[in-house]
Formats: structure tokens, C-alpha cells, sequence
């Protein structure tokens, strides 16, 4: 037996049936310990009989009931004195980092790169950061097995709140043993006893999940729909991530058989990668015309039929997976498809939808029509005139207009994406390899993030991440809202004396 219900005393204070599992680092147990008193992992001094636990279980004796002491003050300690002033040629990567205002990264815990880049993926957008800073559940480690969702949920916002006010890497140590608990598969082992590499996209999909069951749309702001309690009963994952197919299932022997209407829900695309797939475009719309197989009434028997589907929905945040893995029998792995597919960093998924859908995106779609021949006028008249564009951020010199329509909350109001996130896999199996999260920061500023290795990239190098050999490949593409801006004001004539 390796896992065993201790007690734990701090102070006046004493915490009992505390979960300490001998398989884990120490510093899991210390984590749990740092999210019953506020005592952080590396301020804690643990004790059991005289004897301090440093950075292995070796030498002690757990078993059912023992209580450890912990010292150590919840307090923060104050700041050490200001250093002297670097100059960039002299920094090195976590200092530029720093220098830059770039994100934290998260420290690998032993081939826990699958959950840094996902974590750091999902940290790029703001709706889903400021739901889960309005989330008020709490962790309950001894229920997690039971009911992760509202545990891991609050994880999520504990670790975002730290990548934000953090410079240096920060251990996800408590979000990971909750995973653990929640999904074993995720806590497997190799024969040598380390953590084995999990599947980015499975963990994407897990947490996103457990985030459904329990963040709620803020119907408070400036998108609340005309309707306000409809959208008020969904959450916000279904709001800002869901979207919705419309099929249709004919028959192709027997054309006189009605064709059969269904409507499915979806949380991610698919890119299937076939031999004819050179483009993300392609796969995705390949993806819309499937032949089935399937019981004919009319003809009593098995036939062909083709299911055509369009999307009905469409969703803010667009998660896209490369569908890069299949399963080899005979090495007993998933083997990874190679191929280079290009993306773009602006998608059109205009053609993808039912044409219901499209005439209500036309109206906005103008309005970007109108918006890209203004600037183009700009530019020209700009050049003529031998005078340079100004380039302040978009944020700060124009105002964003919303991009869902008025009575749905999170959806996207014109079919045109942008590239906001990148999470990459390099490796030949998704049990081993790589995983690193490229993380948009404005305009063409982009954010690499490999662990706690966190680097400033440019949009030139995320392109080259479409696949062709062993380097890092796209596994998981996250397009948000292309923002249309406010048209300038004409000025109006002074009124006359």
C-alpha cells in the first residue's frame, strides 16, 4: 500500500485525512499542504518524528493516521533589494522574458509538457481568464475522484491567477495531482517510474470538459442577448466554444428514401490528413461529406448512404485538431502522420456553413469588406504623400466592435478567424516526444513557450510549424474573433452663426 490518510498539524491548526501517496514527489504532498494553510511549498519545513522531508520519500514511514508538522508562515516574505540595471546583450532568456512583459512558463514536472502547452493555450483568451477569475468553487482534493469538475475548475483559476502576477516558471504541481486523481490514465508510469507522455489533445478536450460543467456566461457585460435568460441558462464554454452541424443522411441506392435530418454538437474541428490534404481549408471541408454505411428501410437491408453536414453555430474560439495520430498494431503505438499542411493566420469558414447561417454573416462581412478598402486608401494616399502609417496597436488607436451577434452571446457574427494559438507536438507517437504552446501576443509578436523556457517568436516563425519532417509540427490550432474595428467618424460641419 502506498497511499495512506495522514493528519497534518500547523500551528494551532490540524488538517486530518489528508491523501499522501508514496508514488508522488514530496512536492505534491507540499502542495496540498499549500492549499489547506497558504503556506508556500518552498517557505514549508515537514516533519514526521524529528526527521525534515526534503525531496524523497526514502527514510520514512508513512502509514495510516501519523500526523506531520509543518512550520512555516503563510505570511510573504519581503522583497529582496533591487538588482542593477541589465542591458539586453547581458540578460539572459528568463530576463528577457521578463524585460519583454511575457507570460510565466510552467515548469516540466517529468514529461508534463502535454499539460504546460494546453494550459498555456487556453491562458490566451481573455473571456475564458476573466470567467474563471468569477468563479467562487473551491478545491476538495478528497472528492476530486468523485466530482472533479468543480476542483479542477478552480485549479485552473488558482494557476492563471499565478501566470499573471509570476516572471519565473511556476510548478503546476496541484493542477497536475488533481488531473491524477481525476483521469489515472493521466498519472501512468513507464518501467522506470516516471511520468509517461500523455496526449495533448486528449487533456485539452478533459479539461475543457470539466470547465463546461462549470463556468457560467457573465450576462452582465455589453454582449447580454436581447433575450437574457436563454443564454444565461447555458454555460461558457457552450457559448464561446460550441458550435453546431446541421446534416442530412440520403440514401444513394435508393434516391426516393427521405433524407433524414440531424443536428450535432461540436466543442473542436477536425482536420482529417489524407494524401490530397495540403491545406487546413481542405481537411475541414472534407470532413463535411462522409459515406455511410447503414440499414436501408426501404430496401431492407445495408446501403450506401452519404451524411452531409454544415455548421449551423459558430462558436468565437474555434479549436482546430490536426488529426496527426493512428493507431500502428504492430508496434503497439500511435504512430504520427508527418505531412505538411498549411494554415492560415486569418480563416475564412464562410463556405463551411448552412446557408442560413452565411446570409446572417454577410451584413459584418461587408463591413470588413469596407474597413480593408479604407485602409488599403490609406496606405496609398500615405505613400503618395511620402508619409509613413502610423503603427499603434490596434487597441489603443480604435475601438473593437463586438464580433457575436446581439441575441447569442460568444458566437461569431462573421465567419472570418484569427490565428491565436499554436500548440505543437514533435516526436514520432503521442506517448513520446515534445509538446510546446506558441501563444499570440499582438499584431505579429508571439510568445513561445517550452516549459519554462519562454522565448519572444515572430508570426513568420509559427507558419513554419505546418509539418514536412521531425521538427515541431501544429497539433492543435486555436483561431479566435477577428476583430473589426469602429469606421472613424466624419466630422461634422460647424453650425452657422
Amino acid at each position: 500500500m502506498t497511499s495512506f490518510k495522514v493528519n497534518v498539524k500547523w500551528g494551532k491548526e490540524k488538517f486530518t485525512d489528508i491523501e499522501c501517496s508514496l508514488d508522488e514527489s514530496p512536492d505534491v504532498f507540499k502542495a496540498q499542504i499549500f492549499a489547506l494553510t497558504g503556506v508556500q511549498p518552498e517557505r514549508q519545513k515537514v516533519m514526521l518524528k524529528g526527521a525534515t522531508l526534503k525531496e524523497a520519500w526514502s527514510g520514512f514511514k508513512v502509514k495510516n493516521g501519523i500526523t506531520f508538522l509543518v512550520m512555516g508562515s503563510a505570511e510573504a516574505l519581503p522583497e529582496a533589494p533591487s538588482e542593477k540595471t541589465l542591458f539586453m546583450e547581458d540578460m539572459t532568456e528568463e530576463q528577457l522574458a521578463s524585460a519583454f512583459e511575457l507570460s510565466a512558463g510552467l515548469a516540466n514536472l517529468g514529461n508534463t509538457c502535454y499539460l504546460n502547452s494546453t494550459v498555456q493555450c487556453l491562458h490566451s483568451i481573455p473571456e475564458l481568464r476573466d470567467s474563471l477569475k468569477r468563479f467562487d468553487g473551491h478545491i476538495n482534493p478528497s472528492m476530486v475522484s468523485v466530482q472533479p469538475a468543480e476542483s479542477i475548475t478552480a485549479a485552473m483559476r488558482e494557476l492563471f491567477s499565478a501566470m499573471e502576477k509570476a516572471t519565473d516558471g511556476i510548478q503546476p504541481i496541484f493542477l497536475l495531482q488533481l488531473l491524477h486523481l481525476a483521469f489515472p490514465q493521466f498519472a501512468e508510469k513507464t518501467e522506470h517510474g516516471v511520468l509517461q507522455q500523455q496526449d495533448a489533445n486528449e487533456c485539452w478536450v478533459q479539461l475543457v470538459r470539466l470547465l463546461q460543467q462549470q463556468l457560467t456566461v457573465n450576462t452582465n457585460g455589453e454582449n447580454q442577448p436581447t433575450d437574457g435568460a436563454s443564454a444565461s441558462k447555458k454555460g461558457f464554454i457552450d457559448q464561446y466554444f460550441g458550435g453546431k452541424f446541421d446534416s442530412s443522411l440520403k440514401c444513394v441506392e435508393a434516391p426516393e428514401e427521405e433524407a433524414s435530418k440531424s443536428t450535432e454538437q461540436f466543442l473542436q474541428l477536425s482536420c482529417f490528413i489524407s494524401q490530397d490534404v495540403k491545406y487546413l481549408h481542405t481537411g475541414l471541408k472534407n470532413r463535411l461529406t462522409e459515406n455511410i454505411e447503414k440499414h436501408s428501410p426501404s430496401l431492407e437491408r445495408n446501403a450506401q448512404y452519404i451524411k452531409e453536414s454544415r455548421i449551423s453555430r459558430l462558436p468565437a474560439y474555434l479549436p482546430i485538431q490536426m488529426v496527426r495520430f493512428y493507431y500502428k498494431e504492430k508496434e503497439n503505438i500511435n504512430a504520427k502522420i508527418l505531412k505538411d499542411v498549411k494554415y492560415p493566420m486569418v480563416l475564412d469558414v464562410f463556405d463551411l456553413c448552412t446557408k442560413e447561417l452565411q446570409e446572417k454573416l454577410v451584413p459584418i462581412r461587408l463591413k470588413f469588406k469596407e474597413m480593408e478598402d479604407r485602409k488599403l486608401e490609406e496606405a496609398q494616399k500615405a505613400k503618395q504623400a511620402g508619409m509613413k502609417q502610423p503603427t499603434l496597436p490596434v487597441e489603443e488607436s480604435v475601438k473593437l466592435l463586438a464580433y457575436d451577434f446581439p441575441d447569442d452571446i460568444g458566437s461569431n457574427n462573421s465567419g472570418y478567424y484569427e490565428l491565436q494559438a499554436v500548440l505543437t507536438h514533435q516526436g514520432r507517437s503521442s506517448s513520446s516526444g515534445h509538446y510546446v504552446g506558441w501563444v499570440r501576443k499582438k499584431g505579429e509578436e508571439w510568445i513561445k513557450f517550452d516549459d519554462d523556457n519562454v522565448t519572444p517568436v515572430t508570426s513568420e516563425d509559427v507558419l513554419k510549424l505546418s509539418g514536412g519532417g521531425d521538427w515541431p509540427c501544429a497539433y492543435v490550432l486555436l483561431y479566435g474573433p477577428r476583430r473589426l474595428e469602429e469606421p472613424p467618424q466624419e466630422d461634422e460641419p460647424m453650425p452657422e452663426k
